[in-house]
């Protein structure tokens, strides 16, 4: 039948299974019996992202160019808050369709425009995944040699074009080893292993800030820090200092719905907008308070928690060196978990659903990053590279924009969400499957950011681009605001009207039809379809 024009598509057809697209339990819609993330889930997860190593250590780039920790935890917070934006907007998005981000862009890029968006993400996970991982290798070291001191002895046979010894590359295959398992669980199972990261990170953070301040007899100097920079150029670091905290969100904020699809709650998403900054600004004040008192004990400076636990000896010393280890190594599984291997597994699936599941992407996604990719000579060898990952940021926040204001703004929370797994369906755009309106505002968003990402990979550049370092300074800024004003002011101007739908068509059996809010009353309810029974179709409205 018709519906206001529209020819709706059943889900209690196999809509997975067309001639012309596949897809598997992975990509599918998220069932009920997955569906068992809370709010207090939510609260765990966030704090198993943003407790790490890279968090604790935040502080420390801002105060490296000049500006102390006022302006440091002024960036924290308003960092985090604007980065909470599009993680609570697309969040929603998994939360209301249970569906994952690479079907979700789907609605706003097209059939293959999305997986350009897709690669986009895949490619940052496995980066990033490869320096965690090796971090995590870092910490693995220090519980080791807590129980074995003579562990940090074991002779070197790797020459120096290796870019790392014999004993790291052992505490690298081991940490490895013991991250593979928990990067094998099922996702909607890690729920408890996120509330022990949670306890475990905040209990040995808090037993550093004490030690370090009993050690020093205070808190430290770095509470009197004078200003390096003035005028205009600190308001410029400023800025710049807050884009950077934004940047090391966009990635989440781009793939949240990998995760949100398992929520029961889906009002729970808006409160990571608590969350987030609460979270970011404690573990960076940890950071701020130990690093100064360090400067008091040991006469400089060290912002690295591992590092910081190398320097305790003795009985009671290695104690706590392990104590910390372990605990940074559950933070740094934690991290990969939440933010690069899951997400990558996700973009594997979609793009080779036929081949590769969940559990087969994680396998490719932690051996790639974790050897093929020689994580060491990144951390070690690569300074412009890592300066690079960070202005991926800028290819990552209209993505986020375009996911946000298509779901928001152009659709108005109404998805064919069985018409996005049709190839041929109302939400291909045109016979090229991409969306040109999608593609301008990325364009628009991310052109004016190359020359200054440009800058800081090759410092050389800097000269010459003028003042276009000023927009990259405002990367995520630009970036967004920029893409949802493009993408909504020409999908108004110029709408696609097959891919509006005047109420949400679910992917739930035995939901056709009803309202996303409709969805949350009860699982087990079995209600009407909104426009009564629905015809089954092929591939296309």
């Amino acid at each position: 039948m018709r519906a206001h024009g529209i020819r709706l598509l059943s889900f209690q057809g196999d809509y997975r299974a067309s001639n012309e697209t596949r897809t598997n339990i992975d990509m599918d819609v998220t069932p009920p019996d997955r569906r068992i993330w809370g709010a207090w889930t939510m609260l765990g997860f966030w704090l198993s992202d943003a407790l790490n190593a890279q968090g604790w250590q935040a502080p420390a780039a801002i105060l490296a160019v000049g500006l102390t920790w006022r302006e440091a935890i002024v960036c924290i917070i308003f960092g985090n808050i604007v980065t909470t934006i599009p993680l609570a907007l697309n969040g929603a998005v998994g939360a209301d369709l249970h569906i994952p981000f690479a079907v979700a862009m789907r609605s706003s890029c097209g059939w293959y425009f999305a997986r350009f968006a897709v690669i986009v993400r895949m490619i940052t996970a496995l980066f990033w995944h490869a320096i965690q991982t090796y971090t995590g290798s870092t910490a693995i070291t220090q519980c080791i040699r807590a129980i074995w001191p003579s562990y940090l002895d074991i002779p070197n046979h790797l020459p120096a074009s290796a870019g790392i010894t014999s004993q790291e590359l052992l505490s690298h295959f081991v940490f490895w080893s013991i991250q593979v398992p928990f990067l094998l669980t099922p996702p909607h199972k890690l729920k408890w292993f996120f509330v022990f990261k949670s306890v475990i990170v905040i209990t040995s953070s808090v037993a550093v800030v004490i030690t370090m301040t009993s050690k020093a007899g205070g808190t430290g100097e770095i509470w009197s820090q004078e200003y390096k920079v003035f005028g205009e150029t600190r308001r410029w670091l400023i800025l710049s200092s807050l884009s950077s905290c934004t940047g090391s969100w966009a990635t989440m904020a781009t793939n949240i719905p990998d995760f949100t699809r398992y929520l029961n709650q889906p009002k729970a998403i808006y409160w990571q907008v608590m969350f987030l900054p609460a979270i970011a600004l404690l573990i960076g004040m940890f950071g701020i308070i130990s690093t100064s008192a360090a400067s008091v004990v040991y006469g400089s400076y060290i912002w690295d928690p591992v590092t910081l636990a190398a320097q305790w000896d003795g009985a009671s010393g290695r104690a706590g060196a392990f104590f910390v280890g372990f605990s940074w190594c559950v933070a740094q599984i934690g991290t990969n978990l939440s933010a690069n291997v899951i997400s990558c597994a996700n973009d594997l699936t979609s793009l080779f659903p036929k081949y590769i599941n969940i559990r087969r992407g994680i396998i490719l996604t932690t051996v790639t990053a974790g050897w093929v990719m020689v994580p060491w000579k990144i951390i070690y060898s690569a300074s412009s590279l890592l300066s690079f990952m960070s202005g991926l940021g800028i290819f990552l926040a209209p993505i986020a924009a375009i996911l946000s204001s298509d779901y928001w703004l152009v659709k108005r929370r109404r998805i064919d969400i069985p018409g996005l797994y049709k190839a041929h369906g109302r939400y291909r755009y045109n016979k090229y499957g991409s969306n040109w309106r999608a593609m301008l505002a990325f364009l628009v968003s991310v052109v004016p950011n190359i020359p200054g990402m440009a800058a800081t990979v090759n410092t050389d550049l800097a000269g010459s681009i003028g003042g276009a370092d000023k927009i990259y300074d405002m990367f995520y800024f630009w970036g967004f605001t920029s893409a949802v004003v493009v993408y909504v002011g020409f999908s108004w101007m110029f709408p696609e009207e097959g891919t509006l739908v005047p109420v949400t068509i679910s992917g739930d059996e035995g939901y056709v039809g009803r309202e996303v809010g409709d969805v949350e009353k009860s699982e087990g309810e079995k209600g009407e379809a909104v426009f009564g029974s629905v015809e089954k179709t092929d591939n296309s409205v």
